[in-house]
């Protein structure tokens, strides 16, 4: 094996081809910039929205809009690089196809793996979350599920470890014996998984008119939550802002992250799109700008409503309402959350199967992923395993867990990202496209000295608000290296970007972007970092042993 073959780069012009000429794909080009948007909407406005804020008000208090605000600047930096990449190569793939065309085969496998994370994995979370309004809903309508039927086999079990009164103690003491085995499982979870890949698998017209649809109903819906809820703000809750100091703000970066990873499943649906060029950019910064403002504002909902302490819970939007007497409002909220994650659902479900069709495409899987369905224009074959992918682990594992390993692959997806808007050839090689009027164009600024100086300004900032924290950051024990190693890493990584701004007069914006979301990913728990890596170790065995020698690359 010749070393420098995994690092093999697929011309952009090659790419095109495939797909983003719009002759070659196959797929049905309905999308317009306005669907396009809808659909960042339907996957960022979900799970982080109705579930996942809770918990991140529950670690940081009412200051966690601070880190809202830090994940918007590093996902906005970020989308702009994604921008940058759809408009250049508008092919399906999201940044699998931009590493592969960047960075070479060996990153674009190893991005392709972490996307199997994030839209695959991360729909197990939605799912679960869906089944707790789901349930909820019924019950309001004096509809009752048993409980071994409304909650993951895991969690029930460690309730009974910890002998934790609740609906997991109940599941295990009621639940149904096979060979010994209780029967726990999550069925609206489960069922809800086989309608959205029935849904997804017979079009994308269709999906997209149900969730634009939904979108338009839970927009609707949270600017009613924010109306009511200021109705019952008390200003007290606000105090104090920061009750678990920065630290505690940032140990919710796996859940307030979780809330914005939806926005590039847009680049996933570049063939479908109509102008992918100029609509692929708008749909993803537009989705970002209106997403943010809701985050932020529904933050400070929650934490004034209530006291922070009390928003550890996975339904925070009806538990606010609930202790505040407001019943009516209890049925909406959960109306609200089954549409929003509906919709989420479906986005991140027509995400997975057109990332694995387009590394089917280069042999990095085998053909059949890349399969079109003749009647239904979707990559059918490849949408069914990604139901099985949803769908089987349901039964094994629960919602905390595939919280924080869907973060960490994500944010490392967007590293590289950011890294590869670096490495991209000039945008007069003759390998892209005619310029096209209209088309997105990411701003060069030198960073030659602006991004040196930025370090060096936060260097001297921190000496001066927290003197103790870079010595504090230095000493390495047995309870201090798995939250102070990451901080070094990212100390080295500023000062050698700094070094490589100045010396190669790098763009400034995805500079910005690699650096923030660097920051981010030190937020992440040791155990996080473990998981991930046992991941990604499985990837390289997979690639080395079927798709390094079935690679078109390597055929040719």
């Amino acid at each position: 094996m010749n070393f420098n073959s995994l690092f093999r780069k697929k011309s952009v012009g090659v790419t095109l081809q495939q797909g983003g000429d719009g002759e070659h794909s196959g797929l049905n080009k309905v999308l317009t910039v306005r669907d396009l948007t809808f659909f960042g909407i339907a996957a960022i406005i979900g799970g982080g929205t109705f579930s996942a804020i809770g918990n991140a008000c529950f670690s940081g208090g009412p200051a966690v809009i601070l880190l809202y605000i830090i994940c918007a600047i590093a996902c906005g930096f970020t989308a702009l690089c994604y921008a940058e990449f759809a408009s250049r190569v508008p092919v399906s793939g999201s940044a699998y196809t931009y590493a592969y065309v960047s960075f070479g085969e060996l990153f674009a496998w190893i991005i392709g793996w972490a996307l199997l994370m994030e839209y695959s994995i991360g729909n197990i979370y939605i799912a679960f979350s869906w089944s707790g309004y789901f349930t909820n809903l019924l019950d309001g309508f004096g509809l009752h599920l048993p409980e071994w039927l409304t909650i993951n086999y895991k969690a029930a079990h460690l309730a009974f470890i910890d002998n934790k009164a609740g609906e997991g103690l109940i599941a295990w003491t009621n639940a149904p014996e096979i060979g010994g085995l209780k029967l726990i499982f999550d069925l609206p979870a489960v069922l809800v998984n086989v309608c959205i890949t029935w849904l997804v698998y017979i079009g994308t017209k269709e999906s997209k008119n149900i969730s634009n649809l939904m979108v338009m109903i839970k927009l609707v819906v949270i600017v009613l939550i924010v109306i009511v809820g200021c109705f019952y703000i008390d200003t007290a809750n606000w105090k104090p802002f920061m009750p678990n100091g920065f630290g505690g703000v940032m140990s919710g970066v796996s859940a307030v992250f979780f809330a914005y990873i939806g926005f590039d499943a847009i680049s996933t649906l570049a063939e479908e799109s109509k102008n992918p060029q100029q609509d692929l950019p708008r749909g993803m910064i537009y989705s970002l700008v209106i997403c943010t403002v809701a985050y932020i504002i529904l933050a400070l909902i929650l934490t004034g409503m209530v006291s922070y302490t009390l928003l550890g819970v996975t339904d925070p939007l009806a538990e606010i309402f609930k202790i505040k007497g407001v019943k009516w409002m209890l049925y909406i909220v959960s109306i609200a959350a089954v549409v929003a994650m509906t919709s989420v659902l479906i986005v991140f479900q027509m995400g997975q199967p057109r990332i694995w069709m387009t590394m089917s495409r280069d042999g990095l899987l085998p053909k059949r992923f890349s399969s079109i369905h003749p009647k239904y224009k979707t990559p059918g074959f490849a949408t069914i395993v990604t139901g099985f992918v949803v769908g089987v682990p349901m039964f094994f594992t629960d919602e905390n867990f595939i919280l924080d390993f869907t973060s960490i692959g994500t944010l490392f997806a967007f590293v590289l990202v950011c890294g590869g808007v670096l490495m991209l050839p000039s945008q007069k090689n003759e390998d892209y496209t005619v310029e096209t009027k209209g088309k997105f164009r990411l701003p060069y600024i030198n960073a030659k000295w602006i991004f040196p100086l930025l370090v060096l300004i936060s260097f001297c900032l921190i000496f001066y608000l927290a003197p103790d924290f870079f010595t504090s950051k230095f000493v390495f024990t047995s309870d201090t290296i798995a939250t102070n190693l990451p901080m070094l890493v990212f100390f080295v990584l500023c000062i050698v970007v700094s070094v490589l701004s100045y010396t190669k007069k790098l763009s400034l914006i995805p500079v910005l972007g690699l650096i923030s979301c660097c920051y981010l990913l030190t937020g992440m728990a040791s155990s996080n970092w473990i998981w991930f890596s046992i991941w990604l170790t499985i990837g390289l065995i997979v690639y080395f042993l079927f798709s390094y020698r079935n690679s078109n690359l390597t055929k040719k």
